[in-house]
C-alpha cells in the first residue's frame, strides 16, 4: 500500500523539530535537530517506504500538522502535558504496536522500566525487545518512550540521544527523582 505523507518541520526552544501525518493521522515526529534539513531527514527516515512524503512550509500545513506542531511547541515550553491528536501507528510490527500502546499508559511525571512493560507484553525475558521497539518508535513524545528507565533507574537509552531525554524528564520533574534513586 502507497500513500501519501505530508509534513512539516519548525523551531522550537530545543531546535528544529518536525512532524508528519498520513491520512489517518500522525505517524512521525522529528525530536530536536540543530538544522531544518536534519529535522526533514529525520522525518524521512521515520516515515521509510513505502510512503511518498511532501514537506510544507509551517503555513501551508494541514489542519492536524498544525494542530500538532502547536501542541509540540506548548509540551516543550512546559504548557502542555498531554499530546492529543489521530495517531497512525501502522509502520511497526504487531509486537512494535503492542509495545507502543503498554508505554502511551505512562503518565507525564511518571517513569516505568523496560521489564515493567515487557511484563504487560509476554514477560520480563522480553525487555531488550521492548528496547528495541521503543528505539523504533516513530511518534517520540506522544508515545512517550522517553519515559522508560532500566529498572536500576537508569537512564537507557533514547533514540533522540540521552540528552534530550534529560531534558524530558527535567521538564516532567522526573530526573531528580532518578538521580536519587542511582
Amino acid at each position: 500500500m502507497v500513500w501519501t505523507v505530508d509534513g512539516c518541520s519548525f523551531k522550537t526552544a530545543w531546535g528544529w523539530m518536525g512532524v508528519s501525518a498520513s491520512p489517518r493521522g500522525i505517524c512521525a515526529i522529528a525530536l530536536p535537530r540543530s538544522t531544518r534539513s536534519d529535522a526533514e531527514r529525520e522525518l524521512l527516515k521515520l516515515n521509510g517506504v513505502p510512503s511518498a512524503m511532501r514537506i510544507w512550509s509551517e503555513k501551508n500545513s494541514s489542519r492536524i500538522l498544525k494542530k500538532a506542531r502547536t501542541q509540540l511547541y506548548e509540551f516543550i515550553d512546559g504548557k502542555r502535558r498531554q499530546l492529543e491528536f489521530p495517531l497512525d501507528l501502522s509502520l511497526g510490527t504487531p509486537f512494535q504496536r503492542r509495545v507502543w500502546r503498554v508505554a502511551l499508559r505512562i503518565p507525564y511525571g511518571r517513569v516505568r522500566s523496560y521489564h515493567w512493560i515487557a511484563s504487560k507484553v509476554g514477560g520480563k525475558k522480553y525487555a531488550r525487545a521492548v528496547g528495541n521497539a521503543l528505539g523504533a518508535n516513530p511518534v517520540p513524545l506522544i508515545v512517550p518512550c522517553h519515559r522508560v528507565v532500566a529498572h536500576d533507574a537508569s537512564l537507557g537509552g533514547f533514540s533522540g540521544g540521552l540528552a534530550i531525554k534529560r531534558k524530558l524528564l527535567d521538564l516532567e520533574g522526573t530526573l531528580k527523582q532518578l538521580s536519587r534513586k542511582v
